[in-house]
């Protein structure tokens, strides 16, 4: 089921308020590690590019696969926080880019990852905003202040 219908995509064009409350429930989702929360977020034909992945996930259902990997593993998130957002609005469409510094942890073992993530947001056949695209990539060093 494609839940990206075209003419409502094309009737109503997002705005940034709509884009920012999608994108910050999403982040809250994923540092809640609310996982029906998180995956409700996303259009089931979202593409996932991870640094940390070999391949693609070509679907939402692979990324839910691999996550589920993850919890079967004793990880979790345990913070993720979100800063220098930019929203640029395509009618439709919109690109949220921000940086993100999460801490998840396996088996009582903390992890702090720092990364850029761009996410593509779409309008949804229910008038609601989805994520359909999500690209994460490492975030380089700046100059030994990583906070």
């Amino acid at each position: 089921m494609n839940n990206l219908d075209p003419s409502v995509r094309n009737s109503a064009p997002l705005t940034r308020e709509e884009v920012e409350h999608a994108a910050a429930a999403l982040v809250a989702a994923f540092a809640a590690t609310d996982t029906q929360a998180y995956f409700a977020s996303f259009a089931p034909e979202t593409e996932f590019v991870f640094h940390t992945e070999s391949e693609r996930l070509p679907d939402r259902a692979s990324y839910e696969r691999l996550w589920q990997s993850w919890l079967d593993a004793g990880w979790r998130v345990t913070a993720c926080e979100s800063s220098n957002a930019r929203v640029h609005l395509l009618g439709d469409a919109a690109v949220f880019v921000h940086d993100v510094r999460t801490t998840t942890e396996t088996d009582g073992a903390p992890s702090t990852t720092f990364e850029r993530e761009t996410i593509v947001f779409a309008r949804a056949s229910d008038g609601g905003v989805v994520a359909v695209h999500e690209h994460l990539s490492a975030q380089p060093a700046k100059g030994g202040d990583e906070s």
